[in-house]
């Protein structure tokens, strides 16, 4: 298989009706505070039985198409000694990997930040197809105030995600291109939206530049939302302004936007997803890349001992049927049937 049929075949694989991605890629110090938080110990061994539990749940296929793993979990088996991607791939779930290497606060723009992670990418890429990736990952942060993103913020990390986009597609590897406008602040929804807007119009710029197929490529951003300390905002607000910020700015030609759920609540996320996708028609496929508001339910419910598995797999699998519901636009009118 040529390398455009094999990013044809892993999008495809990727864009299914009803069906959205679990992002399970959280760097070390991310993931120790989310066990802190339920009194477990982060571990190699920790980590690994979590993303075991994961990735085992039966059922999983169904409503997950696949799976955003950190490089350590990549390397890592299931109980019975099969690789973590190959277990996923069992089931019907393509494994990805998150290969940015964090952000670090960006020169001469004070409040900004730039991702790195360029360096070697290429043949990071190579080990990592070896070791059964399909696609990849790469998070710019936006910063949000009455001056933050600078011109230079925005350019700069539009730069380095059109880079590494063309990176993975010369290596065979589907780009996932993720411009997250942070929820931290004060702003006003209005703010966001701005931001959001001028973010994703240089990204699709610079996408451009570095000849970047789009057919070949998903975008995951950040819904237009108040900042957490502005207030809350309706789902029919949220799919509104995000959708007229989209339409705006993502060409037709982008085959599926994933949002990250980005500091919502999993009942949030879920709604505000359902809310766009019955705004429809719309030329792509609204669907979920989700972390915690997928992970926080059966991670509540695991709390570390291997006698809550199955309830924690439930928990996962009820929030993943709920989101491809929202991603059908159908997750509003299920609760409204439940409910009657």
């Amino acid at each position: 298989m040529d390398t455009r049929s094999e990013l044809q075949a892993t999008v495809d694989a990727l864009v299914q009706a009803g069906k959205g991605l679990l992002a399970a890629d959280e760097s070390g110090a991310t993931i120790a505070k989310r066990f802190e938080r339920i009194g477990v110990a982060s571990s190699e061994e920790s980590r690994r039985a979590w993303r075991n539990l994961l990735l085992s749940t039966p059922g999983l296929g169904e409503c997950i198409s696949g799976v955003i793993l950190y490089e350590e979990t990549l390397g890592q088996c299931a109980d019975d000694g099969t690789p973590l991607p190959a277990l996923a791939a069992r089931h019907g779930i393509v494994p990805g990997i998150k290969v940015d290497k964090g952000k670090l606060a960006l020169a001469h723009a004070p409040g900004d930040e730039i991702t790195e992670g360029l360096d070697g990418l290429a043949k990071r890429l190579a080990a990592y197809r070896q070791q059964g990736a399909r696609f990849a990952k790469w998070r710019a942060v936006y910063n949000v105030s009455g001056e933050l993103p600078s011109r230079l913020a925005i350019q700069a990390n539009a730069q380095a995600l059109a880079r590494y986009a063309a990176i993975c597609q010369e290596m065979g590897v589907v780009p996932i291109v993720e411009p997250e406008v942070l929820m931290d602040g004060a702003h006003a929804m209005a703010r966001c939206a701005e931001v959001t807007e001028a973010v994703l119009h240089d990204v699709f710029h610079a996408l451009h530049r570095h000849a970047v197929v789009l057919e070949h490529m998903l975008l995951k951003p950040s819904m237009v939302l108040p900042g957490k300390d502005a207030g809350h905002a309706a789902p029919a607000e949220v799919a509104m302004q995000t959708v007229q910020v989209l339409k705006r700015t993502v060409p037709a030609a982008v085959p599926g936007i994933f949002f990250l759920s980005g500091g919502q609540t999993p009942i949030e996320a879920t709604a505000n997803l359902d809310a766009m996708n019955r705004l429809a028609p719309l030329p792509w496929r609204l669907s979920f890349s989700y972390g915690r508001a997928l992970q926080e339910p059966p991670l509540l419910a695991w709390r570390g001992e291997a006698a809550n598995a199955a309830q924690a797999q439930r928990a996962l699998l009820q929030r993943s049927r709920l989101n491809g519901l929202a991603s059908l636009g159908q997750y509003e009118a299920a609760l409204e049937t439940a409910a009657g």
